[in-house]
């Protein structure tokens, strides 16, 4: 098995294919962390941690006069709270007795094959083929009688170790979870670069590297989304690492509410990683007998840096955790009425985009906002799920079977969890909405948020859900999420059980989703939230492709995709050819730039077809077949940063190589040009060296080894924004 444990060292060893994972049954019960990194056999590093006399860093009552044993000090799987360790802690939980007290000691341990569930949560799962098994480890708090149940799943061939935690309350008075975290890892030294991804709306996941400081830094959601502003996906890495060498970690928090992730720099030079929901706001009341599973963490370590970790989390990701049939299937080309209409449109003016995207080569007619109840701007009608016949005379239906004489699959736009004040809903059921009694409420693009932590909510969402699926020919969903959430408080709880009102909120989605997702297997769901504010696995688990930034200019988009390949695979992102002048930045940029950029992602387009002139018809017909062609490349290969688009010397450039290394597809885009310019060459990694490609428009064989360390030279005759892609084919 890949996890091994020695009764005589009390110490358990984690293996995947290249890396190790080791911790012990330390003095007096207390579990510690050993080790996390680059693979080895039969040995214990029980020897790393030292033992001193530390003062100001006081020492446990079962220690007794050893004053060289200090929670403060020692690296731990799962810290304590209250009893001496003033690191950040993994647990802050309320007694019965008012106190804030939690440690936490062995208390036995299981190892099985298979992965651990959680219900009512995404997580990632054993697939056919995956060497998979699970340990389980207890920790208690004696006197309380919280339990803390550690679990580790390591998916051996995929490199990954998934981590979650469960707490029991074992004690006889009910207690209060303050703070909970999915994961905590400690290591003895702290040579570290702090990776996060953080943003704005239209702006999503830039990447931001800082030096690991004394104290602590964190990065994190209250917005009750994961959020345009922060990602739960961090890294952790040597000063010295790179895209193609180095040593990194990465945290990939499975989960679409609030999130912290927070990373400390201790007196010693340690360095301790917690991650976990967000203590803001969140209280958790827990009875007797009563448990709560903490959504799921996925770790990895990589040693070939931050390309060879990223394509750990692309495979894991793509293989283990989104469950929609179309993962491994051709997505279709879609075309999205937004950018084209927004609210005004009828029957006739859809037809007419559609026919002449029919003509382009599209597969699928997108219908945004504005199809139902009196919704002709966005301040009305959420929750009024039914169609305005003045738009469609024949309903959703009618649209759907036109569509499909016209050889177009119909796909739908929705905001299922959203109601406008202006709506009959509202006026049925005022308290559906998240507020807080004698408050006013808080507003974003004029609409409140459903209580989806309200079972009754819940249900009427999946009910409209399935009749507008039952009585329309519908083969895609596009389900949007357009504000933060605020005033958080139900109607549904009491003043005691508030503070859970967040977290079942997300439960409540979770279980909409599951819902949904399992009735309906051949819609292919695609998330967004303004975009790409609720891009996290937790939505990945459910919509096999997210909406990656409201952002449409390809420019922008170059920054926005670049961030978001760190831990997301190419094939989660949506990304489509827009209008010029772009709609966001006011930028024109040539039609088969924008096409380049696009099909790095999931391909379609959002702009009137029919106004486009017969040369941008041509281009677009070009482009798609061209995606069509490369489409499994694109969504199945290993992706290559190959310049970094925020120091990029004018030049964005990134590839995509088959698993077999036979053929290549590299993009390039021009971003700034001077006259007299200095010739620019783009270096093309993951090739076998030993072997030989056919560059093709370059007419001529050049090893793996030569254009990896020598590269191409870029056109001098490229203008600005002007794109450039081409295969590599082994011979």
């Amino acid at each position: 098995m890949s996890i091994q444990y020695s009764d005589t060292r009390q110490v358990f060893t984690l293996h995947t294919e290249r890396t190790t994972y080791q911790m012990k049954i330390g003095s007096y019960g207390y579990l510690m962390h050993l080790y996390y990194g680059e693979k080895i056999e039969d040995e214990d590093t029980d020897y790393l941690i030292t033992y001193y006399d530390r003062g100001f860093s006081p020492n446990p009552n079962e220690a007794g006069n050893d004053r060289t044993f200090s929670l403060d000090a020692i690296p731990q799987e799962y810290s304590s709270c209250g009893v001496g360790d003033y690191r950040i802690s993994s647990m802050e939980v309320r007694n019965g007795d008012g106190s804030r007290i939690f440690s936490g000691k062995y208390a036995g341990h299981r190892i099985y094959k298979g992965k651990y569930t959680l219900e009512g949560l995404p997580h990632i799962w054993e697939n056919d083929g995956d060497t998979v098994d699970t340990l389980e480890i207890d920790l208690k708090d004696m006197v309380s009688g919280v339990k803390v149940t550690l679990l580790y799943s390591v998916f051996e061939e995929k490199d990954v170790i998934a981590r979650s935690v469960k707490v029991t309350n074992e004690g006889q008075e009910e207690v209060k979870l303050n703070r909970v975290m999915s994961m905590n890892l400690d290591f003895t030294e702290s040579d570290f670069d702090f990776i996060h991804f953080d943003g704005r709306h239209t702006m999503e996941r830039e990447i931001h590297r800082c030096p690991l400081n004394f104290g602590i830094q964190s990065v994190g959601s209250c917005r009750g989304t994961s959020s345009h502003q922060h990602n739960p996906f961090t890294i952790l890495c040597k000063k010295n690492a790179q895209e193609d060498y180095g040593e990194c970690y990465g945290f990939s928090f499975v989960y679409s509410g609030n999130f912290i992730c927070e990373v400390e720099k201790d007196q010693y030079d340690q360095t301790r990683v917690a991650m976990g929901i967000h203590p803001q706001q969140f209280r958790w009341m827990l009875s007797p007998g009563e448990t709560f599973t903490v959504p799921e963490t996925v770790m990895a370590y990589s040693d070939q840096g931050l390309t060879g970790l990223s394509h750990i989390y692309h495979d894991i990701f793509r293989d283990n955790l989104c469950r929609s049939k179309f993962v491994h299937q051709p997505r279709p080309v879609l075309i999205n009425s937004w950018e084209a209409v927004y609210f005004d449109f009828n029957h006739a003016k859809l037809m007419e985009i559609a026919k002449a995207a029919k003509d382009l080569g599209v597969d699928l007619f997108v219908l945004d906002d504005g199809w139902f109840g009196n919704r002709n701007n966005d301040s009305v009608s959420l929750g009024d799920w039914t169609e305005n016949k003045e738009k469609l005379p024949r309903g959703l239906a009618g649209l759907a079977e036109d569509l499909k004489k016209e050889g177009l699959k119909f796909g739908l736009w929705l905001e299922p969890e959203m109601i406008s004040e202006n709506s009959r809903l509202y006026e049925e059921h005022p308290d559906w909405c998240l507020h807080v009694p004698g408050r006013p409420v808080t507003r974003g693009r004029y609409q409140l948020v459903l209580d989806l932590s309200r079972k009754d909510v819940c249900d009427y969402i999946v009910k409209f859900i399935e009749d507008i699926l039952g009585r329309a020919d519908i083969s895609y969903i596009k389900w949007d999420m357009n504000r933060s959430i605020s005033d958080v408080w139900s109607s549904a709880a009491d003043s005691e059980h508030q503070g859970e009102t967040g977290h079942k909120y997300v439960l409540g989605l979770y279980d909409i989703l599951e819902r949904v997702t399992s009735a309906f297997p051949d819609v292919l769901f695609e998330g967004c939230s303004g975009g790409g504010g609720r891009f996290d696995p937790g939505m990945l688990y459910y919509h096999p492709q997210i909406w990656c930034s409201d952002n449409t200019d390809a420019l922008n988009r170059l920054k926005i995709q670049y961030g978001t390949s760190f831990g997301y695979p190419i094939s989660t992102m949506g990304s489509h050819v827009s209008v010029c002048p772009n709609h966001q930045t006011g930028r024109v940029v040539p039609f088969k730039t924008r096409g380049v950029v696009a099909m790095s992602g999931t391909y379609g387009y959002e702009l009137d077809i029919s106004k486009m002139t017969p040369e941008e018809r041509k281009e677009c017909r070009k482009m798609t077949e061209d995606y069509r062609k490369y489409q499994k490349l694109i969504f199945e290969g290993d992706y290559y940063r190959l310049s970094n688009p925020h120091n990029c010397h004018g030049i964005v450039a990134w590839a995509f190589v088959s698993k077999d290394k036979q053929e290549a597809l590299v993009n390039i885009v021009l971003t700034d040009k001077e006259a007299n310019d200095a010739q620019r060459y783009v270096k093309i990694r993951g090739l076998d060296s030993d072997a030989y490609y056919y560059v093709e428009g370059n007419d001529r064989m050049m090893s793996g080894q030569l254009l990896r360390r020598v590269g191409i030279p870029v056109p001098g005759s490229m203008k600005e924004y002007e794109a450039l892609q081409f295969k590599l084919v082994r011979q």
